[in-house]
């Protein structure tokens, strides 16, 4: 709709209080002006209910005040007189230090327009100018939102949301890849905090992603805002940056040159969300065509949107240079161990497992294991095989080419499982892609041993640890002692009765400070185990039979095969490089 742009003022209200101030003006109002705030943000599937902290909500038009009817939990309606520009305003609390949501303290700022920003019902489609006010002095701004005049400017509602803002004190470095300016700002680091290193690997990983999708670039700019925390890891993509948050301690210091395991999942982080860039930003599941802010918006295809973009976070870490092969395959083994070691795998497919993330992924409890699969863990392993299989047929081919074929086919646009499954038939045939559909809608385990072994890799198992013998999960900590977090499906655990809060004191009278295989030196051989447990106050004793290792889902184990057949040899070069 042509005319003049929905106007948001955001003011930093107070800072103790960490309230913002909104204001929002609509030129030309509807008589009946119905305005409402997002249930949920693209990207991260659980309703989380922003109205929840907006209050204060009022309206007028010039002096005069009026009525805002609530018709639900996130939606109002105004009744208007003439066309004179409605004005409403209301304050958000911001006390939400995630990626999803706002913040506000006297340290920092941040906020995605979700939160922030009401909907104005019929204007959608209009331009939507953001204005910042009442910054402390000597706070700076971060964001991928176009400026214009004293502030931004997004075409549409869609994209004002789709531009979360970074307020505050923070280190920021730029570099270039593949012709576009990119630009790192980093809230919370240490001191001794590298930027010079994390702006060189950045710019690597943002060069080798380019060169995957044939220099396709759909941003002018991009930029990553990363929110350094004591506890804290995760990253949710928007279509010209993204926000990160992740533990200090993983970012890289000055003077160590070593790549510890922390800085490589910041660096899988920063890759897994500058693929969405692509691949869930403009390629996305259909039923994203248009999105609806109020409601769950459903698909089954999360098992190839995140799923397929964590295969490529890491490889893609091996392609830059930035880890070894060694190293790659380490991380591969931990996410098949992660896999193996959860029985509902067995129960739910990855396309169930999709739909249902609005009330299963995001809200994770003690039977989650049992009862489901991640579609990002699962998800990469069905890429690996994929890619595997590709790469093995009568004429080779790789699951890279696949993604480019889908991007270049949909323009960068909306896929179905249909799209998927005839792209993957054209490169690797009707069967393979038959076979892609049992591994995403069935339960079965992949035959990822005999494709990794088809390609140099020895797939072997660990000894499994005591936990994994009797089927616990547990928190081990100094202050609160060995308690248990799950309790595996058809375990030895769950025979013996233990149940997820048991607090574990004690093990064929001895103390127990930690589950580990020290604790058999103190049990005879083909022993139970007769653990001493806390449960709601009071003292249980419980028998556990201890299978032996052969009988335990172990972790797995790769490594490159040394004596690997000239052809396996060559599929691994391929596949890994070196």
């Amino acid at each position: 709709m042509p005319g003049p742009s929905i106007n948001y003022r955001i003011e930093i209200a107070d800072v103790h209080s960490h309230s913002f101030a909104v204001t929002l003006t609509i030129p030309n109002p509807a008589a009946e002006q119905i305005v409402s705030l997002p249930a949920w943000i693209p990207g991260s599937y659980l309703l989380r209910e922003f109205a929840r902290q907006l209050s204060g909500l009022t309206a007028r038009q010039g002096s005069r005040e009026l009525t805002v009817e609530q018709l639900d939990k996130a939606t109002w309606r105004v009744a208007c007189s003439g066309r004179a520009a409605l004005c409403m305003s209301y304050r958000v609390h911001a006390f939400d230090n995630s990626v999803r949501a706002a913040f506000l303290d006297a340290q920092r700022g941040f906020f995605n327009g979700t939160s922030l920003c009401l909907r104005v019902h019929g204007r959608e489609q209009q331009a939507h100018a953001l204005e910042l006010a009442r910054l402390p002095l000597g706070w700076e701004v971060a964001t991928a939102m176009p400026a214009a005049g004293k502030g931004y400017l997004a075409a549409d509602y869609d994209e004002l949301v789709d531009h979360p803002f970074e307020l505050g004190n923070f280190w920021r470095g730029r570099f270039e890849a593949g012709g576009v300016e990119h630009q790192i700002v980093v809230a919370g680091a240490l001191p001794s905090f590298d930027g010079t290193r994390l702006l060189a690997d950045t710019q690597v990983i943002c060069k080798t992603l380019i060169d995957f999708w044939h220099d396709a670039l759909p941003f002018s700019s991009y930029t990553f805002l990363l929110n350094a925390v004591d506890e804290g890891y995760g990253g949710l993509e928007h279509r010209a940056s993204t926000a990160l948050i992740a533990p200090r301690r993983d970012l890289p210091r000055l003077g160590q040159p070593e790549t510890s395991d922390g800085y490589v999942r910041l660096l899988g982080l920063i890759s897994h969300e500058y693929f969405h860039s692509w691949n869930v930003k403009r390629l996305r599941p259909a039923e994203f065509s248009a999105l609806d802010y109020t409601h769950e918006n459903y698909t089954e295809l999360l098992w190839f949107f995140e799923g397929f973009t964590s295969y490529f976070d890491e490889l893609l870490l091996l392609r830059s240079g930035l880890i070894d092969r060694s190293r790659y395959l380490k991380l591969l083994a931990a996410n098949a161990s992660s896999v193996l070691a959860t029985p509902g795998r067995l129960r739910q497919s990855l396309a169930q497992s999709s739909f249902d993330t609005w009330v299963k992924y995001y809200r994770p409890d003690e039977n989650s294991p049992n009862s489901g699969i991640s579609y990002y863990s699962k998800g990469a392993l069905v890429a690996l095989a994929l890619d595997l299989s590709l790469r093995e047929a009568a004429k080779p081919s790789s699951l890279d080419a696949v993604m480019c074929d889908l991007w270049r086919r949909s323009a960068g646009g909306p896929v179905a499982e249909a799209d998927i499954l005839a792209a993957v038939a054209e490169r690797g045939g009707a069967a393979l892609a038959e076979q892609l559909s049992q591994w995403v809608h069935g339960t079965q385990d992949l035959p990822l041993p005999a494709l990794l072994e088809q390609a140099g890799v020895q797939w072997r198992h660990e000894r499994p640890s005591l936990a994994q013998r009797l089927g616990l999960r547990v928190s081990e900590n100094a202050l609160t002692g060995v308690r248990v977090t799950h309790v595996l499906a058809d375990s030895a655990a769950q025979a013996a009765g233990l149940c997820a809060g048991d607090e574990l004191l004690g093990c064929n009278g001895w103390r127990l400070r930690r589950l580990d295989d020290a604790l058999l030196s103190l049990v005879p051989p083909q022993s139970a185990l007769s653990f001493l447990v806390s449960r709601d106050q009071r003292l249980l004793s419980l028998a556990a039979e201890l299978p032996a290792p052969r009988d335990c889902q172990a972790p797995v184990l790769l490594s490159l095969a040394d004596k690997a057949p000239a052809r396996a040899q060559g599929l691994r070069r391929a596949w890994l490089g070196g």
